[in-house]
Order: C-alpha cells, then structure tokens, then sequence
C-alpha cells in the first residue's frame, strides 16, 4: 500500500513488479491517475488502484526518452551534443583532422 500521492511528472517504481512509470495526468474530479511506462505505454487507473500499489518514488531514468515517440536533439533543451576529447576522457585517435590536435595545442599553450 502506498503512501505516496501521485504527483505529474514524477517517476515511480512498482515494487511488486519491478516496473517503472511517470505519472503524466491525474483527474481529481475522477479520481483517476494515468501514467506512463518507460516503453511509451500508457495506462489510467483509478485512485483506489494508486494506493493498493507499493510504490516508491525514483529518479528520472538517465535515458528519459525512452517513453516518448520520435524526439530531435533540439527538444531536449539544449544543443551542443558535441564533446570535446577532454570532456570524453579519451586522448583523439590518430588521423583525426587537425582541429581537434590545434585545439589541444592551444589548449596547452594557455597553461
């Protein structure tokens, strides 16, 4: 039995069946809940349903998109998807362009 109201846009793990949701709607008017599982299904179940469920509340998954259709890079809120070698924490492989070696010599430079 949970102890926990549902709150949109929270994340929570069945402790029965291991599975993980979001809560993405809830009507009080009818006292219904609806979520969402990380594979994109969606399920409404009522309020009595919610609190039957053992439930604990859990961090986004890291890959949040995994529940959500077809999603660009620019919906995620921010744009610069490139890194840098350092930001890696790899060295660059060989026959890289001459970018990524200028930068590290500049990089070097300044210290």
């Amino acid at each position: 039995m949970t102890e926990f109201e549902p709150m949109v846009n929270r994340w929570y793990r069945n402790l029965e069946h291991g599975d993980e949701f979001q809560v993405v709607a809830r009507d009080e008017q009818q006292d219904t809940v609806d979520i969402q599982y990380f594979d994109g299904n969606l399920e409404e179940i009522d309020l009595e349903a919610w609190n039957a469920m053992e439930l604990e509340p859990i961090e986004p998954p890291e890959d949040w998109t995994g529940s959500v259709d077809a999603i660009e890079a620019d919906d995620l809120g921010y744009t610069d998807t490139s890194l840098t070698a350092e930001e890696r924490g790899k060295q660059p492989q060989e026959g890289l362009s001459g970018e990524v070696e200028q930068e590290e010599q500049e990089g070097e430079e300044e210290d």
